[in-house]
């Protein structure tokens, strides 16, 4: 295939102003958002200001409209919105940061009206916002000291009662681009907010559900203390949430970081937040990792080593593994990789084993796990199965055929006419492997031809598969030859 000219600003160049001009003023014809990035770009011609109030004639129409926007034109307006966004960060940004993060802000402060006015559950115009909060964090820097420090004001102006988690998300992106005083200010405003509002709710009427801001302004505390520097404000604040809403993991990891090993290994070792699947006697392998480097730093390396095992033991995580073999001197790593190996192949559940040899990855222990439990692995798992199978068909036929086979008696069984065209491909790969897996198969496991008598006993109705295997009727058990090189002999 001829391959396409790449599009250079040089190249361009030598088509002339007048030219170039004609292909911008078709294109502008054409496409709404690319006419108003133009005209913006006139304007700048004239300075920021132009650019300003041409922005903030499409800011004011944006916050009075409130019709519905039908699902064929959502598109359009969410690239009508990244124009407008473009313009802000290339055009005014460019020229007059402090101007374009005004409007910024004001642009963001749309976001609960113009949700209410389209279905975005492609998430394009949420996209969009999250542009704009990027770009404001990336023009803070560029604001002058005057500008910064009133920032946060402005913030809570345009943001200070928005639901939607906007408001911590800007704080995050400007916070560490602003003033230590600005900051500390922020944070005393924050605080004094947080006190009232919170008086004000306590005596609201208990029944029923309400809205509340201050767990939003207790986030953006933190993260204005992380700005400033003050763990010892951001261990505070995080201690101060329910238990269960505690980001154990991450205070601890900051304490570690600032040398404070007693009072990480405190906050690792407390329940905090969780994810779904876990409960009090998991072992999750990041929290593992964090506390066994924790027990290091004060002095305790066997501690660490025996939680390392125990989480592998229960856990079978690889990385887990190899933190604990790193710790081990030559040799004898090799002896407890072998013991990991053993321990997973005997004594753990094989479909964490079957993960962890993959994750290892040892292909060989993977085959041999598989064929230990021919009856063990669950045909509907077609997420994963298929392609460890492919994994192991040139090297391991008989793993691949325990695996292909629980794959196609799952489509059978519950008669999964959709993908019968996989279960044809399936018995078409038995046919290749036969041969090999044959010979290698232990005498409880039935061979291909028996096995395919069998297929055809238990389900001869299933016309739609059978017919999709018709239609792959060269491909017999003799084809597994070529899989093998074909050695010639040479002329003499």
């Amino acid at each position: 295939m001829a391959r396409k000219p790449a599009l250079t600003t040089d190249k361009l160049k030598d088509l002339g102003a007048e030219k170039l001009a004609q292909l911008v003023l078709d294109e502008a014809e054409r496409n709404a958002g690319f006419r108003r990035q133009v005209k913006a770009a006139l304007a700048g011609k004239s300075g920021p200001q132009a650019i300003a109030k041409l922005v903030d004639r499409r800011l004011s129409g944006l916050a009075r409209a409130r019709s519905f926007i039908e699902w064929d034109k959502a598109r359009a307006f969410a690239e009508d919105l990244r124009s407008l966004t473009d313009t802000l960060t290339s055009e005014l940004g460019a020229a007059a940061p402090g101007l374009a993060v005004d409007r910024l802000l004001r642009f963001i402060d749309t976001h609960e009206q113009v949700f209410e006015r389209v279905d975005d559950s492609s998430g394009r115009v949420q996209d969009v916002y999250s542009q704009a909060i990027a770009a404001t964090g990336d023009l803070a820097p560029r604001l002058t000291n005057a500008e910064a420090d009133q920032l946060p004001e402005k913030i809570m102006t345009a943001l200070g009662e928005s639901t939607h988690g906007y408001l911590a998300e800007v704080t995050t992106a400007v916070a560490p681009h602003l003033p230590q005083d600005s900051l500390a200010r922020w944070d005393a405003e924050l605080k004094v907010a947080i006190a009232e509002r919170k008086a004000e709710e306590a005596t609201r009427p208990r029944e029923g559900w309400f809205n509340s801001m201050t767990s939003q302004w207790a986030e953006m505390r933190q993260t204005i203390a992380t700005a400033r520097g003050d763990l010892d404000l951001l261990v505070a604040l995080e201690a101060g949430k329910r238990p269960h809403m505690q980001d154990t993991l991450g205070i601890s990891a900051q304490l570690l970081a600032a040398g404070r090993s007693a009072e990480a290994l405190d906050w690792v070792r407390k329940p905090g937040r969780r994810a779904f699947v876990e409960d009090e006697r998991d072992m999750p392998p990041p929290r593992v990792s964090l506390e066994a480097r924790i027990l290091e730093t004060l002095g305790d390396a066997p501690a660490a080593q025996a939680l390392r095992w125990r989480c592998f033991e229960a856990t079978l995580s690889a990385g887990t593994l190899r933190d604990y073999l790193a710790q081990l001197p030559d040799f004898e790593d090799v002896e407890a990789e072998d013991r990991a190996h053993a321990y997973a192949l005997e004594k753990a559940a094989p479909e964490a084993a079957l993960q962890f040899f993959l994750d290892w990855p040892r292909t060989d222990l993977t085959a041999k796990l598989i064929v230990m439990h021919p009856d063990r692995w669950d045909g509907s798992d077609w997420h994963i199965l298929p392609k460890v199978a492919e994994l192991l068909e040139h090297d391991h036929p008989l793993a691949a055929t325990v695996l292909y086979r629980a794959l196609l008696d799952n489509i059978l069984a519950r008669a999964r006419s959709k993908v019968y065209g996989h279960g044809a491909t399936y018995l078409r790969k038995l046919a290749l492997l036969a041969e090999d897996a044959d010979a290698a198969r232990p005498g409880e496991m039935a061979g291909h031809a028996t096995y395919l008598a069998e297929l055809k006993k238990v389900h001869p109705r299933k016309s739609g598969f059978w017919a999709r295997v018709g239609e792959g009727k060269a491909e017999t058990p003799q084809a597994s030859r070529s899989r093998r090189h074909d050695w010639v002999k040479g002329s003499e």
